[in-house]
Protein backbone atom coordinates (compact mmCIF):
# COMPACT_ATOMS: atom_id res chain seq x y z
CA UNK A 1 0.00 0.00 0.00
CA UNK A 2 1.61 3.38 -0.71
CA UNK A 3 1.16 6.25 1.94
CA UNK A 4 0.99 9.94 1.39
CA UNK A 5 1.43 11.40 5.27
CA UNK A 6 -1.29 13.55 5.74
CA UNK A 7 -3.12 12.16 2.65
CA UNK A 8 -3.69 9.12 0.66
CA UNK A 9 -2.22 5.70 1.40
CA UNK A 10 -2.58 3.38 -0.92
CA UNK A 11 -2.49 0.34 1.37
CA UNK A 12 -4.64 -2.19 0.15
CA UNK A 13 -8.55 -1.42 1.25
CA UNK A 14 -9.99 -4.74 1.80
CA UNK A 15 -13.70 -5.08 0.11
CA UNK A 16 -16.62 -4.15 2.09
CA UNK A 17 -19.72 -5.45 1.59
CA UNK A 18 -23.20 -4.41 2.68
CA UNK A 19 -25.21 -6.12 5.80
CA UNK A 20 -26.40 -9.01 4.04
CA UNK A 21 -26.66 -11.38 7.27
CA UNK A 22 -29.24 -14.28 7.93
CA UNK A 23 -32.11 -12.11 6.55
CA UNK A 24 -32.93 -11.51 2.64
CA UNK A 25 -31.85 -9.10 0.22
CA UNK A 26 -34.78 -6.67 0.55
CA UNK A 27 -36.94 -6.60 -3.03
CA UNK A 28 -36.34 -3.73 -5.05
CA UNK A 29 -38.14 -0.67 -4.33
CA UNK A 30 -39.04 -1.83 -0.53
CA UNK A 31 -38.99 1.13 1.96
CA UNK A 32 -35.79 -0.46 4.12
CA UNK A 33 -36.62 -1.05 7.83
CA UNK A 34 -34.64 -0.71 11.21
CA UNK A 35 -34.29 -3.75 13.93
CA UNK A 36 -37.61 -4.64 15.14
CA UNK A 37 -36.38 -6.53 17.88
CA UNK A 38 -32.73 -7.23 20.39
CA UNK A 39 -32.51 -10.41 18.27
CA UNK A 40 -31.94 -8.72 14.46
CA UNK A 41 -29.65 -6.18 16.44
CA UNK A 42 -27.45 -9.16 17.31
CA UNK A 43 -27.71 -10.67 14.03
CA UNK A 44 -24.00 -12.30 12.99
CA UNK A 45 -22.03 -11.33 9.64
CA UNK A 46 -20.21 -14.77 9.63
CA UNK A 47 -22.60 -15.90 6.98
CA UNK A 48 -21.15 -13.49 4.82
CA UNK A 49 -17.68 -13.64 5.85
CA UNK A 50 -18.02 -17.87 5.23
CA UNK A 51 -19.28 -17.28 1.81
CA UNK A 52 -16.67 -14.94 0.56
CA UNK A 53 -13.34 -15.28 2.85
CA UNK A 54 -12.03 -18.20 0.42
CA UNK A 55 -12.20 -15.84 -2.43
CA UNK A 56 -9.42 -13.44 -1.06
CA UNK A 57 -5.82 -14.21 -1.32
CA UNK A 58 -2.78 -13.08 0.14
CA UNK A 59 -0.24 -11.47 -2.67
CA UNK A 60 3.49 -11.48 -2.29
CA UNK A 61 5.54 -9.26 -5.04
CA UNK A 62 9.12 -9.76 -5.20
CA UNK A 63 10.89 -7.96 -6.92
CA UNK A 64 15.05 -6.74 -7.25
CA UNK A 65 16.42 -3.55 -6.75
CA UNK A 66 19.75 -1.97 -6.93
CA UNK A 67 20.96 -0.61 -4.23
CA UNK A 68 22.23 3.20 -4.65
CA UNK A 69 26.03 3.40 -4.63
CA UNK A 70 26.72 6.71 -3.21
CA UNK A 71 29.41 7.36 -5.90
CA UNK A 72 26.84 7.86 -7.95
CA UNK A 73 25.32 11.05 -6.21
CA UNK A 74 28.17 13.15 -7.27
CA UNK A 75 27.76 14.68 -10.70
CA UNK A 76 31.39 14.11 -11.84
CA UNK A 77 31.41 10.25 -11.31
CA UNK A 78 27.70 10.21 -13.40
CA UNK A 79 28.72 12.62 -16.18
CA UNK A 80 32.03 10.32 -17.06
CA UNK A 81 30.71 6.77 -15.56
CA UNK A 82 26.69 7.60 -16.65
CA UNK A 83 24.81 4.56 -14.58
CA UNK A 84 25.10 2.11 -16.64
CA UNK A 85 25.23 -1.65 -14.82
CA UNK A 86 27.33 -2.53 -12.41
CA UNK A 87 27.47 1.15 -10.81
CA UNK A 88 24.39 1.19 -9.12
CA UNK A 89 25.54 -1.50 -6.10
CA UNK A 90 24.60 -4.51 -5.55
CA UNK A 91 21.03 -5.89 -5.85
CA UNK A 92 18.91 -6.81 -2.81
CA UNK A 93 15.25 -8.63 -3.05
CA UNK A 94 12.48 -6.33 -2.25
CA UNK A 95 8.87 -8.34 -0.89
CA UNK A 96 5.87 -6.40 -0.77
CA UNK A 97 2.40 -7.69 0.44
CA UNK A 98 -0.94 -7.04 -0.67
CA UNK A 99 -4.55 -8.97 -1.13
CA UNK A 100 -6.26 -10.01 -3.71
CA UNK A 101 -10.08 -11.43 -4.91
CA UNK A 102 -10.32 -14.34 -7.05
CA UNK A 103 -13.31 -13.63 -9.75
CA UNK A 104 -12.99 -16.53 -11.72
CA UNK A 105 -12.60 -20.02 -10.66
CA UNK A 106 -10.12 -21.06 -13.16
CA UNK A 107 -7.90 -18.27 -11.35
CA UNK A 108 -8.04 -14.79 -12.24
CA UNK A 109 -7.15 -13.11 -9.29
CA UNK A 110 -7.66 -8.97 -9.17
CA UNK A 111 -5.48 -7.27 -7.27
CA UNK A 112 -3.85 -3.12 -7.14
CA UNK A 113 -1.57 -2.40 -9.85
CA UNK A 114 1.01 -0.62 -7.19
CA UNK A 115 1.15 -3.92 -5.22
CA UNK A 116 2.66 -5.79 -8.19
CA UNK A 117 4.20 -3.45 -10.29
CA UNK A 118 8.06 -4.18 -11.25
CA UNK A 119 7.53 -7.67 -9.35
CA UNK A 120 9.71 -10.53 -10.63
CA UNK A 121 8.01 -13.00 -9.03
CA UNK A 122 4.31 -13.52 -7.59
CA UNK A 123 3.01 -16.05 -5.36
CA UNK A 124 -0.70 -16.30 -4.33
CA UNK A 125 -1.90 -17.53 -0.61
CA UNK A 126 -4.76 -18.76 -0.24
CA UNK A 127 -7.29 -18.63 2.85
CA UNK A 128 -7.00 -22.48 3.07
CA UNK A 129 -3.24 -22.13 3.06
CA UNK A 130 -2.57 -23.69 -0.32
CA UNK A 131 0.21 -21.10 -2.44
CA UNK A 132 0.65 -21.37 -6.02
CA UNK A 133 2.58 -18.51 -8.15
CA UNK A 134 1.08 -16.64 -10.17
CA UNK A 135 1.23 -14.22 -13.56
CA UNK A 136 0.43 -10.93 -14.62
CA UNK A 137 -2.50 -10.87 -17.47
CA UNK A 138 -2.67 -7.30 -17.60
CA UNK A 139 -1.49 -4.84 -15.32
CA UNK A 140 -3.77 -0.92 -15.74
CA UNK A 141 -1.73 1.97 -13.75
CA UNK A 142 -4.69 4.56 -14.91
CA UNK A 143 -6.77 2.47 -12.95
CA UNK A 144 -4.25 1.10 -10.52
CA UNK A 145 -6.06 -2.54 -10.87
CA UNK A 146 -4.27 -5.91 -12.20
CA UNK A 147 -5.27 -9.45 -13.24
CA UNK A 148 -3.33 -12.41 -12.08
CA UNK A 149 -3.50 -15.65 -13.15
CA UNK A 150 -3.24 -18.41 -10.87
CA UNK A 151 -0.30 -21.52 -12.06
CA UNK A 152 -2.02 -24.47 -11.97
CA UNK A 153 -2.77 -28.14 -13.40
CA UNK A 154 -6.29 -27.27 -15.28
CA UNK A 155 -7.96 -29.07 -13.62
CA UNK A 156 -8.00 -27.19 -10.38
CA UNK A 157 -10.67 -25.36 -9.78
CA UNK A 158 -11.00 -21.99 -6.92
CA UNK A 159 -13.25 -20.42 -5.07
CA UNK A 160 -14.58 -16.92 -6.69
CA UNK A 161 -16.62 -14.15 -5.63
CA UNK A 162 -19.24 -13.08 -8.29
CA UNK A 163 -19.48 -8.94 -9.46
CA UNK A 164 -21.78 -7.50 -7.98
CA UNK A 165 -23.31 -3.60 -9.28
CA UNK A 166 -21.55 -0.87 -7.36
CA UNK A 167 -23.95 2.02 -8.96
CA UNK A 168 -27.01 0.18 -6.82
CA UNK A 169 -24.67 1.36 -4.03
CA UNK A 170 -26.26 3.86 -1.21
CA UNK A 171 -24.77 5.88 1.28
CA UNK A 172 -25.56 3.92 4.44
CA UNK A 173 -25.30 0.76 2.99
CA UNK A 174 -23.43 -1.99 5.57
CA UNK A 175 -20.04 -3.68 3.99
CA UNK A 176 -17.24 -5.82 4.74
CA UNK A 177 -13.87 -5.58 3.93
CA UNK A 178 -11.85 -8.35 3.72
CA UNK A 179 -7.49 -9.14 3.46
CA UNK A 180 -4.67 -9.44 5.01
CA UNK A 181 -3.30 -6.07 7.34
CA UNK A 182 0.27 -6.13 7.97
CA UNK A 183 0.68 -9.80 7.37
CA UNK A 184 -1.20 -10.55 10.25
CA UNK A 185 -3.45 -13.49 8.47
CA UNK A 186 -7.23 -12.72 6.83
CA UNK A 187 -9.35 -10.16 8.54
CA UNK A 188 -12.74 -8.85 8.23
CA UNK A 189 -13.76 -5.08 8.86
CA UNK A 190 -17.15 -4.01 9.03
CA UNK A 191 -18.22 -0.41 7.81
CA UNK A 192 -20.59 1.90 6.10
CA UNK A 193 -20.70 3.40 2.60
CA UNK A 194 -19.88 6.70 3.50
CA UNK A 195 -19.52 7.88 -0.60
CA UNK A 196 -20.47 6.38 -3.67
CA UNK A 197 -18.76 9.07 -6.35
CA UNK A 198 -15.30 10.46 -4.38
CA UNK A 199 -13.48 11.91 -7.20
CA UNK A 200 -11.24 14.68 -5.94
CA UNK A 201 -8.70 12.12 -4.38
CA UNK A 202 -5.83 11.88 -6.73
CA UNK A 203 -5.29 8.12 -6.33
CA UNK A 204 -5.81 7.49 -10.57
CA UNK A 205 -6.74 8.72 -13.50
CA UNK A 206 -10.13 7.56 -13.38
CA UNK A 207 -11.37 9.13 -10.07
CA UNK A 208 -14.38 7.52 -9.09
CA UNK A 209 -14.10 6.17 -5.61
CA UNK A 210 -16.10 4.11 -3.27
CA UNK A 211 -15.42 5.61 0.70
CA UNK A 212 -16.04 3.52 3.21
CA UNK A 213 -15.36 3.42 7.14
CA UNK A 214 -14.56 0.20 7.64
CA UNK A 215 -10.83 -0.18 8.81
CA UNK A 216 -7.91 -0.56 6.36
CA UNK A 217 -4.57 -0.72 7.29
CA UNK A 218 -0.76 -1.91 4.69
CA UNK A 219 -1.42 -5.29 3.39
CA UNK A 220 -5.39 -4.93 2.60
CA UNK A 221 -4.77 -3.29 -0.85
CA UNK A 222 -6.59 -5.06 -3.91
CA UNK A 223 -8.84 -6.70 -1.39
CA UNK A 224 -12.49 -7.40 -1.28
CA UNK A 225 -15.29 -4.88 -0.29
CA UNK A 226 -18.29 -7.09 -0.40
CA UNK A 227 -22.03 -6.60 0.04
CA UNK A 228 -24.46 -8.09 2.28
CA UNK A 229 -25.48 -10.44 -0.52
CA UNK A 230 -21.75 -11.84 -0.56
CA UNK A 231 -21.13 -9.93 -4.09
CA UNK A 232 -17.98 -7.42 -4.83
CA UNK A 233 -18.27 -4.02 -4.59
CA UNK A 234 -15.01 -2.51 -4.79
CA UNK A 235 -11.16 -2.97 -4.63
CA UNK A 236 -9.79 -1.53 -1.52
CA UNK A 237 -6.79 0.95 -3.01
CA UNK A 238 -6.20 3.70 -0.47
CA UNK A 239 -6.66 5.48 2.58
CA UNK A 240 -5.86 8.92 4.52
CA UNK A 241 -4.07 8.68 7.43
CA UNK A 242 -2.03 10.82 9.23
CA UNK A 243 -0.36 7.72 11.01
CA UNK A 244 -0.54 5.10 8.38
CA UNK A 245 -3.07 3.44 9.95
CA UNK A 246 -7.25 3.67 9.81
CA UNK A 247 -8.61 6.84 9.92
CA UNK A 248 -12.16 5.29 8.87
CA UNK A 249 -11.68 6.90 5.50
CA UNK A 250 -10.95 4.69 3.28
CA UNK A 251 -11.78 4.30 -0.87
CA UNK A 252 -12.10 1.61 -3.44
CA UNK A 253 -12.59 1.20 -6.86
CA UNK A 254 -15.94 0.24 -7.93
CA UNK A 255 -16.39 -3.10 -9.63
CA UNK A 256 -18.14 -1.96 -12.14
CA UNK A 257 -14.78 -0.25 -13.33
CA UNK A 258 -12.93 -3.51 -12.38
CA UNK A 259 -15.32 -5.44 -14.35
CA UNK A 260 -13.97 -3.72 -17.31
CA UNK A 261 -9.99 -4.77 -16.52
CA UNK A 262 -10.60 -8.03 -15.66
CA UNK A 263 -12.96 -8.54 -19.23
CA UNK A 264 -9.66 -7.02 -20.94
CA UNK A 265 -7.79 -9.88 -19.65
CA UNK A 266 -10.21 -12.94 -19.99
CA UNK A 267 -10.06 -11.49 -23.42
CA UNK A 268 -6.23 -11.73 -23.62
CA UNK A 269 -5.22 -8.10 -24.32
CA UNK A 270 -2.62 -6.82 -22.95
CA UNK A 271 -4.21 -3.33 -22.26
CA UNK A 272 -7.56 -1.80 -21.46
CA UNK A 273 -9.17 -0.68 -24.64
CA UNK A 274 -11.52 3.04 -23.42
CA UNK A 275 -13.81 4.71 -25.67
CA UNK A 276 -12.91 8.09 -26.83
CA UNK A 277 -14.71 11.15 -26.26
CA UNK A 278 -12.55 13.25 -28.46
CA UNK A 279 -13.50 16.65 -26.31
CA UNK A 280 -11.53 18.51 -23.53
CA UNK A 281 -13.85 19.53 -21.10
CA UNK A 282 -14.17 21.91 -17.98
CA UNK A 283 -15.78 21.93 -14.28
CA UNK A 284 -18.52 23.63 -14.16
CA UNK A 285 -17.50 26.17 -10.79
CA UNK A 286 -20.25 28.32 -9.24
CA UNK A 287 -18.80 31.48 -10.77
CA UNK A 288 -19.64 29.87 -14.53
CA UNK A 289 -22.83 28.12 -12.99
CA UNK A 290 -24.38 31.69 -12.19
CA UNK A 291 -23.05 32.95 -15.69
CA UNK A 292 -24.87 30.42 -17.26
CA UNK A 293 -28.06 30.93 -15.25
CA UNK A 294 -27.89 27.14 -13.10
CA UNK A 295 -29.03 26.52 -9.66
CA UNK A 296 -26.10 24.75 -8.76
CA UNK A 297 -22.72 23.84 -9.69
CA UNK A 298 -23.19 20.84 -12.31
CA UNK A 299 -22.03 18.98 -15.83
CA UNK A 300 -19.15 19.65 -17.22
CA UNK A 301 -18.49 22.43 -19.95
CA UNK A 302 -17.22 21.28 -23.34
CA UNK A 303 -14.59 23.25 -24.28
CA UNK A 304 -12.86 22.23 -27.62
CA UNK A 305 -13.84 19.45 -29.98
CA UNK A 306 -11.73 17.56 -31.75
CA UNK A 307 -12.07 17.08 -35.82
CA UNK A 308 -13.34 13.45 -36.71
CA UNK A 309 -14.09 12.28 -33.17
CA UNK A 310 -17.10 10.83 -31.86
CA UNK A 311 -18.12 13.91 -30.02
CA UNK A 312 -17.84 15.81 -33.56
CA UNK A 313 -19.81 13.48 -35.63
CA UNK A 314 -22.20 13.27 -32.72
CA UNK A 315 -22.73 16.77 -32.96
CA UNK A 316 -21.46 18.33 -29.54
CA UNK A 317 -20.54 21.62 -29.87
CA UNK A 318 -17.84 23.71 -27.85
CA UNK A 319 -20.20 25.94 -24.55
CA UNK A 320 -22.52 22.87 -24.42
CA UNK A 321 -23.25 21.83 -20.70
CA UNK A 322 -23.21 17.74 -20.50
CA UNK A 323 -25.19 17.28 -16.73
CA UNK A 324 -25.54 13.32 -17.33
CA UNK A 325 -24.64 9.71 -19.48
CA UNK A 326 -27.26 7.35 -19.47
CA UNK A 327 -29.40 9.16 -17.08
CA UNK A 328 -26.62 9.27 -14.22
CA UNK A 329 -25.78 12.74 -13.50
CA UNK A 330 -22.31 14.04 -13.37
CA UNK A 331 -20.82 16.88 -11.93
CA UNK A 332 -17.70 16.71 -13.21
CA UNK A 333 -14.91 15.88 -15.96
CA UNK A 334 -13.94 12.36 -13.94
CA UNK A 335 -17.58 11.33 -13.09
CA UNK A 336 -17.98 11.38 -17.14
CA UNK A 337 -14.96 9.64 -17.68
CA UNK A 338 -15.62 7.10 -15.65
CA UNK A 339 -18.97 6.52 -17.03
CA UNK A 340 -17.38 6.47 -20.64
CA UNK A 341 -14.88 4.33 -19.30
CA UNK A 342 -17.13 1.38 -17.88
CA UNK A 343 -18.98 1.15 -20.87
CA UNK A 344 -18.40 -1.62 -23.81
CA UNK A 345 -16.70 -0.59 -27.32
CA UNK A 346 -18.97 -0.82 -30.22
CA UNK A 347 -21.88 0.08 -28.45
CA UNK A 348 -23.38 3.58 -28.07
CA UNK A 349 -24.05 6.15 -24.87
CA UNK A 350 -26.66 8.83 -24.83
CA UNK A 351 -25.37 11.80 -23.10
CA UNK A 352 -27.86 14.83 -21.78
CA UNK A 353 -26.99 18.12 -22.88
CA UNK A 354 -28.19 21.55 -21.84
CA UNK A 355 -27.19 23.89 -25.08
CA UNK A 356 -28.21 27.53 -24.26
CA UNK A 357 -30.98 26.58 -22.25
CA UNK A 358 -32.28 23.99 -23.78
CA UNK A 359 -31.94 19.36 -23.16
CA UNK A 360 -31.43 17.31 -25.69
CA UNK A 361 -29.71 13.98 -25.89
CA UNK A 362 -27.02 13.32 -28.02
CA UNK A 363 -25.51 9.67 -28.94
CA UNK A 364 -21.73 9.04 -28.92
CA UNK A 365 -20.37 6.03 -30.79
CA UNK A 366 -18.23 4.15 -28.23
CA UNK A 367 -15.03 3.71 -29.90
CA UNK A 368 -11.17 3.74 -29.19
CA UNK A 369 -8.97 6.71 -29.91
CA UNK A 370 -7.45 5.96 -33.78
CA UNK A 371 -3.66 5.95 -34.63
CA UNK A 372 -3.80 8.08 -36.79
CA UNK A 373 -0.28 7.95 -38.00
CA UNK A 374 2.43 5.53 -37.03
CA UNK A 375 4.30 5.90 -33.93
CA UNK A 376 8.09 5.08 -35.33
CA UNK A 377 9.18 4.90 -32.24
CA UNK A 378 12.90 5.94 -31.61
CA UNK A 379 14.98 5.34 -29.01
CA UNK A 380 17.64 8.20 -28.54
CA UNK A 381 21.03 7.31 -27.61
CA UNK A 382 24.70 8.92 -27.51
CA UNK A 383 26.42 11.29 -25.31
CA UNK A 384 23.34 14.25 -25.13
CA UNK A 385 21.21 15.18 -22.72
CA UNK A 386 18.14 13.38 -24.63
CA UNK A 387 19.96 9.98 -24.28
CA UNK A 388 17.58 7.27 -22.69
CA UNK A 389 14.07 9.28 -24.09
CA UNK A 390 11.64 6.80 -26.06
CA UNK A 391 9.29 8.79 -28.86
CA UNK A 392 6.28 8.67 -30.87
CA UNK A 393 4.43 10.29 -33.21
CA UNK A 394 1.68 11.56 -30.96
CA UNK A 395 -1.69 10.72 -32.51
CA UNK A 396 -5.24 10.75 -30.79
CA UNK A 397 -4.19 7.23 -29.80
CA UNK A 398 -0.76 8.08 -27.95
CA UNK A 399 -2.23 11.26 -26.47
CA UNK A 400 -5.18 9.29 -24.65
CA UNK A 401 -2.64 6.43 -23.72
CA UNK A 402 -0.04 9.19 -22.67
CA UNK A 403 -2.80 11.33 -20.76
CA UNK A 404 -1.88 14.56 -22.51
CA UNK A 405 -4.53 17.17 -24.05
CA UNK A 406 -3.56 17.78 -27.58
CA UNK A 407 -4.50 17.73 -30.97
CA UNK A 408 -1.84 18.98 -32.94
CA UNK A 409 0.61 16.62 -34.65
CA UNK A 410 4.22 16.64 -32.79
CA UNK A 411 6.41 14.63 -31.13
CA UNK A 412 5.88 12.62 -27.37
CA UNK A 413 7.98 11.41 -24.79
CA UNK A 414 6.74 7.97 -24.30
CA UNK A 415 9.03 6.07 -21.66
CA UNK A 416 12.17 8.02 -19.96
CA UNK A 417 14.95 5.63 -18.94
CA UNK A 418 16.15 5.29 -15.39
CA UNK A 419 19.48 7.04 -14.25
CA UNK A 420 19.56 8.20 -17.91
CA UNK A 421 20.92 11.87 -19.52
CA UNK A 422 17.07 12.44 -19.88
CA UNK A 423 15.95 11.56 -16.51
CA UNK A 424 18.83 13.66 -14.95
CA UNK A 425 17.88 16.62 -17.40
CA UNK A 426 14.39 16.73 -16.28
CA UNK A 427 12.34 15.00 -18.99
CA UNK A 428 9.09 13.06 -18.30
CA UNK A 429 6.58 10.32 -20.00
CA UNK A 430 3.88 12.83 -21.84
CA UNK A 431 6.39 15.95 -22.82
CA UNK A 432 6.10 16.97 -26.59
CA UNK A 433 8.97 17.73 -28.07
CA UNK A 434 8.11 20.79 -30.25
CA UNK A 435 11.67 22.80 -31.16
CA UNK A 436 15.43 21.38 -30.52
CA UNK A 437 17.94 24.09 -31.39
CA UNK A 438 15.92 26.00 -33.09
CA UNK A 439 14.93 23.03 -35.71
CA UNK A 440 11.03 22.27 -35.20
CA UNK A 441 10.45 18.66 -34.58
CA UNK A 442 7.07 17.26 -36.30
CA UNK A 443 8.02 14.07 -36.43
CA UNK A 444 10.26 10.91 -34.35
CA UNK A 445 12.83 11.26 -37.40
CA UNK A 446 13.09 15.04 -37.18
CA UNK A 447 13.80 14.53 -33.58
CA UNK A 448 16.44 11.34 -33.83
CA UNK A 449 18.26 13.63 -36.82
CA UNK A 450 18.27 17.11 -34.24
CA UNK A 451 19.56 14.89 -31.24
CA UNK A 452 22.63 13.60 -33.38
CA UNK A 453 25.91 14.91 -32.73
CA UNK A 454 27.87 16.64 -29.92
CA UNK A 455 26.85 20.49 -28.88
CA UNK A 456 28.07 22.56 -26.03
CA UNK A 457 24.39 23.23 -24.74
CA UNK A 458 21.26 22.55 -26.75
CA UNK A 459 17.81 24.79 -26.63
CA UNK A 460 14.96 22.21 -26.13
CA UNK A 461 11.44 23.76 -26.34
CA UNK A 462 9.16 21.01 -24.72
CA UNK A 463 5.00 21.11 -23.74
CA UNK A 464 3.71 19.84 -20.55
CA UNK A 465 0.32 20.48 -19.06
CA UNK A 466 -0.78 22.73 -21.47
CA UNK A 467 2.47 24.96 -20.72
CA UNK A 468 5.30 25.78 -23.27
CA UNK A 469 8.55 25.58 -20.83
CA UNK A 470 11.95 26.34 -22.66
CA UNK A 471 15.35 25.08 -21.31
CA UNK A 472 19.13 25.25 -22.31
CA UNK A 473 20.76 21.80 -21.52
CA UNK A 474 24.23 21.09 -21.22
CA UNK A 475 26.08 19.27 -23.77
Amino acid sequence: MRAVRLGLLCLALVGAPTLGLAQPAQSPGTAPQVPASQAEISLSFAPVVEKTAPAVVNVYALKSVAQRNPFMEDPFFRRFFGGGPGLGGPERMQRSLGSGVIVDETGFVVTNHHVVAGADQIRIALADRREFDADVVLSDQRTDLAVLKIKEDGKTRFPKLDLGNSDTLAVGDLVLAIGDPFGVGQTVTQGIVSAVARTQVGISDYQFFIQTDAAINPGNSGGALVDMAGRLVGINTAIFSRSGGSHGIGFAIPVNMVRVVVESARAGSKSVRRPWLGARLQRVTPEIAEGLGLARPTGVLVQTVSAASPAEKAGLKVGDLIVAVEGQGIDDPESLNYRLATQPLGGSVNLTVNRRGTESRITIVLAPAPETVPREEVQLRGRTPFAGIKAVNVSPAVAEELRIDTDGAGVAVMEVADNSPAQASGFRPGDLIVDVNGTRVASTKDLDLATRGTARSWRVTVTRGGRTITAVLGG
